[in-house]
């Protein structure tokens, strides 16, 4: 499919005025998600259940600090990471099936409702975590970590139906940009309740509940925005024999496998996903250990890795714009293989900053956040070029698997370069791998033969 296509097709979508303003309302709605949900992500997963989740679970330890959940002996402190764990084998056997029967049935507006007022719903009453009530933490953070994987999902596979082709990067940038500022607005205001609990009156304790609950509220008060404007549109899957979709009961794992199958008949497709696969895991890691590398290895103060955290998310606004920016200029591929490039470079830097040195880090931090949201974004929206039509959320099940269910590769290299070494010095060094071979395999993706492949008009930049 040759660019004069291309021309002709957004040609007659910029002549009709009503459509444009229909198109544009619609992404206004969608960039609304991102802003809703976001502050699940920043402020409940990454600041406080953690922390907060295991001080539950260490005060209904016997003794020897073990709880017994289902009577299976589980330290306390690791009580948090096996919850996170089993949410994610929850999301991966049902975000297959969600996301075929959104694709046959059309309708992924009533979904993405369930799945983000489940969530939504769970957040909020994490407000009755008191005392030794371990369990009912646990069980609250395996629904809402689902539910939002799922809800992602849905939400992401709307990309391609709201934007054409040449609007996707920015599009996609837009969106991540909404959710990394309402991350860094909520977070502000729940450090000022947290840190100063004391002239508000509350506990610390009931301030970490507060914060925790005002997250689920603002997740569903804001999903009301995109469920307006957002719409369904009639079912658009291709059946063939042997196809994903073709078991419309199958059982999660039976639909992922169909999924993956289906795949195979887009092998460009799959090299992508596997590229993605293998650099998200490197920037999953750096999130998920930067803090471990500053208090750890360069004795910083808690107060020091919040502040990070939070000019992270600030950054991250003016990353993924000045991102999306960039691609309209250099394409999609070559701005992600520059970021990979940066990431690469910031890691190195990584390795030298002085013990103590919060100046040193929060320079990190700054250079992380300015191509963490960029990166993100514009993986999906090129990813957005790939998929097949009708296939959308299908097809965006797997990509959302490999953004939150594949990125343990990353930290069991951290962990044993850690063991095998005692520096997390070399630890943080050793991610640099998933850099240089995701460049490597991005690299060698022919993007324009993949899209054209999957049957999608071609973009004069990508």
């Amino acid at each position: 499919m040759g660019t004069d296509t291309v021309r002709t097709a957004t040609a007659d979508e910029s002549d009709d005025g009503g459509a444009r303003a229909a198109r544009q309302r619609e992404q206004r709605g969608w960039y609304f998600y991102d802003w809703a949900c976001s502050v699940y992500s920043t402020s409940v997963l990454t600041v406080f259940l953690g922390p907060y989740l295991t001080s539950v679970a260490k005060a209904a330890a016997d003794p020897e600090g073990y709880v017994h959940p289902l009577g299976i002996p589980v330290r306390a402190g690791s009580f948090f990471p096996y919850a996170v764990s089993l949410s994610v084998v929850v999301a991966v056997l049902l975000m297959p099936l969600v996301g075929a029967a959104a694709d046959r049935s059309g309708r992924k507006k009533p979904l993405l409702a369930a799945a983000a007022y489940t969530g939504a719903a769970a957040t909020t009453a994490m407000f009755f975590l008191g005392g030794d009530r371990y369990l009912l933490g646990g069980l609250l953070l395996i629904v809402a970590n689902a539910a939002q994987s799922v809800a992602m999902m849905l939400y992401n596979s709307y990309l391609p139906q709201i934007a054409p082709p040449e609007e996707r990067d920015a599009v996609s940038s837009r969106g991540w940009a909404f959710g990394y500022a309402a991350g860094s607005l909520v977070l502000v205001v729940n450090l000022v309740l947290y840190l100063a609990h004391d002239s508000f009156g509350v506990s610390e304790s009931t301030a970490v509940r507060i914060c925790l609950a005002s997250a689920g509220l603002w997740w569903g008060g804001f999903t009301l925005i995109p469920l307006l404007r957002l719409r369904d549109r009639p079912p658009a899957v291709r059946e063939t024999p042997g196809a994903a979709g073709a078991a419309p009961t199958a059982p999660g794992l039976r639909q992922l496998m169909a999924t993956l199958r289906d795949m195979r008949r887009h092998p460009l497709t799959l090299a992508f996903l596997l590229a993605y696969l293998v650099y998200n895991d490197g920037i999953q890691t750096v999130i998920s250990q930067a803090s471990v590398y500053g208090s750890e290895e360069l004795g910083l103060s808690q107060s020091t890795l919040i502040g990070a955290v939070l000019l992270v998310q600030v950054l991250a606004v003016a990353g993924a714009l000045g991102m999306g920016r960039l691609a309209r200029t250099y394409g999609a591929k070559r701005t992600i293989l520059g970021s990979l490039v940066a990431w690469t470079l910031t890691l190195g830097a990584g390795y030298f900053l002085p013990e103590g040195a919060p100046v040193g880090f929060f320079l990190l931090a700054a250079a992380i956040g300015l191509v963490l949201g960029g990166s993100q974004a514009l993986s999906r929206s090129l990813f957005s070029h790939l998929v097949p039509p009708g296939k959308e959320a299908e097809y965006f099940s797997a990509y959302e698997l490999s953004d939150r269910g594949m990125s343990w590769l990353g930290p069991l290299l951290f962990g044993i370069t850690y063991q095998l070494t005692g520096s997390y010095r070399d630890a943080i060094l050793s991610l640099v791998a998933f850099f240089v071979l995701g460049f490597v395999l991005l690299a060698r993706v022919p993007v324009r033969r993949a899209i054209d492949a999957a049957g999608n008009p071609v973009p004069e930049k990508i």
